[in-house]
């Protein structure tokens, strides 16, 4: 895995990545426009990015009739630098005809515990958790 950051000016970058993704990212400072997400901000999509993919993996793994998945994040750093993460909750809305809930947490629960990367590397200086609300998308 390859990646590139650029400083563009101000406090202002573009990330690339091989595949040839590019994306602004940055702080605001003085009077100019914040370009993007701040790098923390990208941290934390990120991790909810991976915990999602492992919960639609798994639950299209396991024939379940998963339509979508919102993966809803509230998080908290540390006063003093570095200010790494120390809390990080995921609520996740599943959406589906006929879900069954069992599973759905099952998903996250295998997700937090076995296979998502960014959430186990955050769980080093947060406390993680997981909490699940299934939507039924009718008949």
């Amino acid at each position: 895995m390859k990646a590139q950051v650029k400083w563009v000016g101000d406090r202002s970058f573009t990330g690339s990545v091989e595949a040839g993704h590019t994306i602004a990212f940055g702080n605001a400072h003085g009077d100019s426009l914040k370009p993007g997400p701040s790098p923390m901000e990208l941290v934390l999509i990120g991790t909810g990015g991976c915990a999602s993919y492992d919960v639609v993996h798994i639950l299209e793994k396991g024939r379940e009739p998963v339509a979508g998945c919102v993966c809803e994040m509230s998080a908290e750093r540390a006063e003093t630098e570095p200010k790494v993460f120390t809390r990080i909750h995921m609520h996740f809305v599943v959406s589906g005809k006929g879900l069954n809930p069992d599973k759905v947490e099952r998903a996250v629960q295998l997700s937090a515990e076995k296979y998502c990367s960014a959430s186990a590397m955050m769980a080093k200086t947060a406390e993680v958790t997981h909490s699940v609300e299934v939507v039924d998308t009718g008949v």
